[in-house]
Parts: C-alpha cells; sequence; structure tokens
C-alpha cells in the first residue's frame, strides 16, 4: 500500500533566490526537509514543467511546483489484534499507556508482537504513515506514554516539535540505587557502546544528551526520582544515571543490581533481588496538537510493581530511621 501526493503551488516572489530544497520546505512544511530533497534526487519535483534533481539549483521567484510521487507503506508488518491501553485518541493522534514487556518497533529478536503491529491492526490507515506513526520509543520494559501520530501531516508537526524540543515534554519517574542528596543535569552525550552491540555509552563523538532530574523521595539505600528529558536518545535516562553511579533499580544492562539497605528484610530483599527491568516509568506528557496547537497534557499512574516496591522501601525506611546504606 501506498499513498499517492500531489502538490502543485507557485514559488512566492520574496522566496526569490533561494535554493529549491529551501523553497520547498518552507512552501510545504507539512513534510521534512530530508523527505523534500529525497523527493528532488529522485526526479518527483518539476519546476514550469521541467524536472529538476539538484536541491541547491536557486528559483527566481514565480515558478509553478509540481510535485506526484508516493510514499510507500512499510509491506512487511503485519496487524495484530494486541491491546492498546489508549488513554487519548482523535483524528490526528492517539496516546497510550505501553504496559512492561511490549516492544515498541520491529527488529532483531521481536518481528511482531509490538505497538506498530498493534496499531495497525487498531487504525488500518496508520499503515501508510512513516513507521505507522510512531514519534518517540520507550524501552520494552520502560512502561508509560507515547504519542502516535495517525496522519503524515500530525506526524511531520510531532517530529519537528521534539527536535526543537517545542512544546513536547516528557516526564518520567524512577526509582535509582543510592541515595541522592539533590537534583541536578546530565549533559554527556551518549553513542552505542564500543564493544556491547545492546548497550550504550557516554562517549565524545555521541549525539547530545541532556536530562534534568529531581529528588522525590529518599530511602535508606535508594532515591524516588523525577526526570525531564531534553533529548531523546536510546536508553539516555538509563545511561546518564548509571553515569552519576545511581543505576536504576532492576537494570539489567547499567548496573542496577539488588543493593539491599543495611538489616534489610528477607520481604525487602526478595522485592528487590526479583525486580527484573528497569524501575523507570513514563509518568507525564505533555505537546502542543500537531494540528490545532491546542496545549495537551496526560499523565499514567505508576505501574503496581513501582508502586509496590516504593511502599517496601518507604516501611523500610520508617523503621530504620538511624541506619543508612
Amino acid at each position: 500500500m501506498s499513498e499517492q501526493i500531489s502538490l502543485q503551488a507557485e514559488v512566492p516572489t520574496e522566496l526569490g533566490g533561494k535554493r529549491l530544497d529551501q523553497i520547498l520546505a518552507q512552501m510545504f512544511p507539512d513534510f521534512s526537509r530530508s523527505r523534500i530533497k529525497t523527493w528532488i534526487l529522485d526526479e518527483k519535483v518539476a519546476v514550469n514543467g521541467e524536472v529538476l534533481s539538484t536541491p541547491r539549483e536557486k528559483l527566481l521567484g514565480g515558478e509553478l511546483i509540481s510535485i506526484e510521487t508516493q510514499i510507500e507503506a512499510p509491506r512487511e508488518y503485519e496487524a495484530q489484534d494486541i491491546d492498546l491501553n489508549i488513554v487519548y485518541e482523535d483524528d490526528d493522534i492517539l496516546v497510550i499507556n505501553k504496559p512492561m514487556g511490549l516492544v515498541v518497533h520491529p527488529g532483531a529478536g521481536n518481528p511482531d508482537g509490538t505497538v506498530l503491529n498493534a496499531l495497525l491492526h487498531h487504525h488500518p490507515d496508520i499503515i501508510n504513515v512513516p513507521r505507522a506513526g510512531i514519534v518517540h520509543r520507550l524501552d520494552k520494559d520502560t512502561t508509560g506514554l507515547m504519542v502516535v501520530a495517525k496522519t503524515i501531516q500530525a506526524q511531520t508537526h510531532l517530529v519537528k516539535a521534539l527536535q526543537k524540543r517545542d512544546n513536547f515534554t516528557r516526564e518520567y519517574e524512577a526509582i535509582c540505587n543510592g541515595t541522592m542528596t539533590a537534583g541536578g543535569m546530565v549533559e554527556k552525550p551518549i553513542g552505542r557502546h564500543a564493544t556491547k552491540r545492546t548497550h550504550m555509552a557516554i562517549h565524545e563523538m555521541g549525539k547530545p544528551a541532556v536530562t534534568h532530574y529531581r529528588v522525590a523521595e529518599k530511602f535508606r539505600a535508594h532515591t524516588r526520582l523525577r526526570l525531564r528529558l531534553e533529548t531523546g536518545r536510546t536508553h539516555q535516562i538509563r545511561v546518564h544515571m548509571a553515569y552519576l553511579t545511581h543505576p536504576l533499580v532492576g537494570d539489567q544492562l547499567y548496573g542496577g543490581r539488588p543493593r539491599p539497605p543495611r538489616n534489610a528484610t528477607p520481604e525487602l530483599f526478595a522485592q528487590l533481588r526479583d525486580f527484573k527491568r528497569q524501575a523507570l516509568h513514563a509518568i507525564k506528557l505533555s505537546i502542543a496538537h500537531p494540528i490545532t496547537g491546542e496545549q495537551m497534557t496526560w499523565e499514567a499512574p505508576v505501574p503496581d510493581d513501582m508502586q509496590i516496591l516504593t511502599e517496601a522501601l518507604r516501611e523500610d525506611t520508617k523503621a530504620n530511621p538511624d541506619l543508612v546504606y
């Protein structure tokens, strides 16, 4: 399946003297610069009836632009009847509360059974949107809120907002190892680990990454945090917290092994030992609606496993006020 794109417009005189790709990006803001450049290189753009394939070519203004192309859908993905916890939906977007264990996008080791497959079943027309409208991802065992675009126009606007950090706010709740005394910010670049294929790491050649965090509650040997992302790198919060030597509880990749406080009860020790996922939840999402511009905010309650662990740590701290890790 594919969607036919047919666009026609006259170049405004005030854009005269600019490059073709720059002009088209301003004339057709619903499409990304990279997509427009691809159309030009693929000879899908005509100027006054003549096909141009050089993005840098300059125009005078007043020319007639014609674009005829198709956006191919990912044919290899199948629709699957997988439950989605939809907290909001309209004609342009939907917001889901992703559970633990659900992969967002098919990949190595997870060819199906993902959020993408569920979206294709819930809204079949989303097959015409790249990546089935997925704008940002959560790790398999991270729970919480995600926004999905149902149209190309909505997706383009959301991606731009996310890249520019403009009215696109993501907040998380987490439980980390160790007692943190104050909040702060981590600004360290993140890239693929040099030797461990499934790991990310901080290194100078990585992409910029910024995480803000504040202390929500202190326990004897752990801390409950609220975090806000400026960027959205793979495993960003997990890598940044490990860098601070406060890896998330249950994070098998980045050192979140059980670290019970002194004199912990067998029950608390068992809870920490058996918490097998990173204790991370996307608790709040705030965006400007990609079509209407309305500011919208959603919150998702902390899942049961994190609530139970939090209460156990809280009770342990009350019972041992004079004992620290």
